[in-house]
C-alpha cells in the first residue's frame, strides 16, 4: 500500500510517529490483520512492527486479538480522536495542576533566590538576548511587561498593534493597574482604528513617523526588532533584548522627542 508523504505528517497531529502512522493506516485499509501482513504493506521493518503495535494498542489505535497468529483490529478514526482528545485534556489539566502546586511551593522560592543571586554577579553589559520567531518575541515582551514597575514605551506598526491586541493587551491591563504609565507610538496609526478603543483604555496613542519597532520598560529594557514588519515572515522575525539604561534612555529621549512634536 502507497501512502502519500504529506498523509502520512499530517497524522503526527494524532501524536504518531512515521512508523506508527503507517502501521496504523495499513491496518485502516484492511480492518484486521497480522503484524508480518502489516509490515509488508506498510513497509515497516519485521523487527520494530511488534514494539510500534503495541505502542499503537497502548495509546488506543488497535485492538490485538488473542490467537494464533496475532492479529489486531483498528480502532475507528472517529472513535481514535476522542481518544486523543481525552487524553490531551488529562495531559493539560494535569500539567496545570502540577504548576500551580510548583507556583505555592518552596521549590519555587529556592529557585527564585538562586536566579536573584546569580544576577548579582552578572555584569549589567551581559544581559542581552536573541530572540526568533515572533511567538518567542512576544513571549519575552510579555515577560518584560509582568515584571515592569514606571513605564512601558511601545513603538510598533499598525499591523503589529493589531497582533499586540491579542498578545499583550492582557499585561499592559495589568500593568495599567499597578500604576504602570504606558505610552504606544504606532506608524501609520490610522489603518489601525478598529485597534484604538481597546488600547486607548490602557495608554496614551500616538501617531509617530519615527521608523523601527521596541519595547522599552521602566528605562532599562529594551527589546527591539531586526526586521522591516511588512517584509519579516512570523517565523523569521527576529529581535534583540538589551538590559541597558545608558541605551534605553538613548532611545526614549529620541521617542520623546518625536512624541512631544507629534499631535
Amino acid at each position: 500500500m502507497i501512502v502519500q508523504k504529506n498523509f502520512i505528517n499530517k497524522l503526527k497531529d494524532f501524536g504518531l510517529n512515521s512508523y506508527e502512522s503507517k502501521l496504523w493506516t495499513a491496518l485502516l485499509s484492511r480492518g484486521i490483520s497480522t503484524a508480518g501482513e502489516l509490515s509488508d504493506i506498510a513497509n515497516v521493518p519485521r523487527s520494530r512492527s511488534y514494539d510500534v503495535l503495541e505502542s499503537l494498542e497502548k495509546k488506543g489505535f488497535i485492538i490485538m486479538k488473542v490467537g494464533k497468529p496475532i492479529k489486531y483490529i483498528a480502532v475507528h478514526p472517529d472513535e481514535v480522536l476522542k481518544r486523543v482528545k481525552k487524553k490531551i485534556q488529562e495531559e493539560a489539566d494535569f500539567k496545570t495542576t502540577l504548576m500551580e502546586q510548583l507556583e505555592k511551593s518552596e521549590l519555587l522560592t529556592e529557585l527564585s533566590s538562586l536566579h536573584n543571586k546569580g544576577l548579582e554577579i552578572v555584569e549589567p553589559g551581559d544581559m542581552t538576548g536573541f530572540f526568533k520567531g515572533r511567538s518567542n518575541v512576544y513571549e519575552h515582551m510579555a515577560s518584560t511587561i509582568r515584571n515592569s514597575n514606571k513605564s512601558v514605551t511601545i513603538l510598533t506598526t499598525s499591523s503589529g498593534l493589531a497582533r499586540k491586541s491579542d498578545v499583550l493587551l492582557t499585561h499592559l491591563a495589568k500593568a495599567k493597574g499597578r500604576g504602570v504609565k504606558i505610552r504606544i507610538g504606532v506608524q501609520n496609526l490610522t489603518k489601525a482604528v478598529k485597534e484604538v478603543p481597546k488600547f486607548s483604555k490602557l495608554a496614551e496613542l500616538k501617531n509617530l513617523e519615527m521608523q523601527g519597532r521596541f519595547v522599552i520598560v521602566d528605562n532599562k529594557d529594551v527589546t527591539f526588532m531586526l526586521l522591516d514588519d511588512s517584509k519579516a515572515q512570523p517565523a523569521y522575525d527576529v529581535a534583540v533584548w538589551i538590559n541597558s539604561p545608558y541605551f534605553a534612555e538613548m532611545l526614549q529621549s529620541n521617542f520623546d522627542l518625536q512624541w512631544n512634536n507629534s499631535k
